[in-house]
């Protein structure tokens, strides 16, 4: 897909649109760019969830998984050093997230003015405040309510407050309801179409919303009272609980639909490598997956077959040699086809609601859907789980655990594609316990919000400063509002 450098400017909403190849599931189609066209809304669909899905997917590995600690950059990369204005294959979603928002954005117009369109409504909504949750998570304050206003002028959108992001009408929580209330309104004949997500299945897109819904009032329990519209989303028990209800598509071995990182050069790829932070959680749990998501070292002379580095080297100073650790599994190159690109799980949602429920801001069995999500956290990943697991390394507030410090490592080790939201969990809960880099660019400091990137500066100069200003003049240090 062509790639526009001027991002601020992408906040301009327009119906000109390139359709890149998409999955087994998708349609292949070419499309003159320089021709004006209005976009069926089952193409921008089909469009915004892939893409977002396929970008997402790599950044969350090869940049957030650095910020996570499930990987270590090998060789020169100051992104794993934590100088986060200086991405390395990867590293910079802001685009990722307005392009696609902006997109979704013509999706929500086109359903609310176009009666043959209304079908729409429902999931774009639902997938707008998808995306909004993730982009602000990661940033903070962002332009958001003016930000897809470039028809009517509005070029320089302002920054919205994260809280007012989460709480406002037409922000997080306020979409996921208006959007399934917009499903179960809908009585038309029309199909949703260009959905690789549920394959037109509106009941999904409810438990999916359902899903993010709790993911979002878990997120912001500390700054404000969830307690009753988290146990009326239980009560209801309408959400994404199996994994044959995941939103997720699976990546194909071949390309041009296999997971990225297939598709670099090997050097590229060798430079990921275990992190010293995984091998201490995965091996402290005797914790199988570790089979799957890594390869055994070439060099293992000591029997030692899984060896992590830490994370952020001095390349300059400090000589490290590719044998002597361990590479990311073969589903994330050769057998990418095993791998899916993941939205929202059930095991993400167990492990949310047991979080609430240990915490008491929910009435429910907090062991039972902890070893759920477990149960279904290994099955994600095609590993059998030992039968004895849930009762030795993995018993749940067993041997002096900390249920609240099992139930963020499980889903840290399962989140390993989607590293920012690793990274994400352990600035609002401290675990797992993230190590300090070896050579820090950060003053030895774990940053908590990723920085605005320099086109804010140069395209959205006023607003940009206000928001500097808020944070530090962009610093990384500065925690976001649920993170206060």
């Amino acid at each position: 897909m062509k790639h526009i450098k001027h991002y601020s400017l992408m906040m301009v909403a327009f119906l000109g649109l390139a359709i890149v190849s998409c999955t087994n599931d998708f349609e292949e189609l070419n499309t003159n760019p320089n021709a004006p066209v209005s976009v069926q809304p089952s193409l921008l669909l089909r469009q915004v969830i892939y893409d977002y899905g396929e970008q997402m997917s790599y950044e969350g590995f090869v940049a957030g998984g650095l910020l996570s600690q499930h990987l270590t950059a090998l060789d020169f990369n100051l992104f794993d050093r934590h100088a986060l204005k200086s991405p390395q294959l990867g590293g910079d979603p802001w685009p990722i997230f307005y392009r696609n928002l902006r997109d979704n954005e013509i999706i929500i117009e086109q359903s609310q003015t176009t009666p043959a369109f209304a079908v729409y409504e429902g999931p774009a909504l639902i997938f707008k405040a998808y995306m909004t949750a993730g982009l602000t998570d990661i940033f903070g304050d962002v332009p958001y309510t003016e930000a897809f206003k470039g028809l009517d002028g509005t070029v320089q959108p302002a920054y919205d407050l994260q809280e007012d992001i989460y709480l406002q009408e037409n922000g997080i929580l306020d979409n996921l309801d208006k959007g399934i209330a917009a499903i179960q309104a809908y009585n038309g004949s029309i199909a949703l179409e260009g959905d690789v997500l549920f394959n037109g299945d509106l009941d999904a897109w409810v438990r999916f919303a359902n899903s993010l819904k709790i993911k979002a009032l878990v997120r912001i329990s500390s700054k404000e009272n969830v307690n009753a519209r988290l146990q009326a989303v239980y009560a209801a028990q309408n959400y994404i609980s199996s994994n044959d209800q995941n939103a997720v598509f699976n990546f194909t071995d071949g390309e041009p639909n296999n997971f990225r990182m297939a598709r670099l050069r090997a050097g590229d790829f060798n430079n990921f490598v275990m992190s010293e932070t995984m091998e201490e959680v995965l091996e402290g749990l005797n914790d199988d997956r570790i089979n799957v998501l890594f390869r055994p070292r070439a060099n293992n002379g000591n029997g030692d077959d899984f060896e992590g580095l830490i994370n952020g080297i001095d390349a300059s100073s400090t000589s490290v040699s590719l044998a002597d650790y361990s590479l990311a599994g073969t589903i994330f190159r050769e057998n990418t086809g095993m791998l899916d690109a993941n939205y929202m799980t059930a095991w993400e949602t167990n492990f949310l609601l047991a979080e609430a429920a240990q915490k008491g801001l929910i009435t429910a069995p907090a062991q039972e859907l902890y070893e759920t999500g477990v149960a279904q956290a290994y099955e994600y990943w095609n590993t059998p789980l030992p039968a004895d697991y849930l009762a030795t390394t993995g018993a749940y507030a067993a041997n002096g655990n900390d249920p609240i410090e099992q139930i963020i490592t499980q889903k840290w080790i399962a989140n390993m594609i989607n590293g920012y939201e690793g990274w994400i969990e352990y600035r609002r809960t401290g675990f797992p316990a993230l190590k300090n880099v070896s050579a820090s660019l950060n003053n030895g400091l774990i940053p908590v919000r990723m920085p605005y990137p320099a086109e804010e500066a140069a395209l959205n100069a006023d607003n940009y400063s206000t928001a500097a200003t808020a944070t530090n003049d962009n610093s990384i240090n500065v925690p976001v509002w649920w993170d206060e």
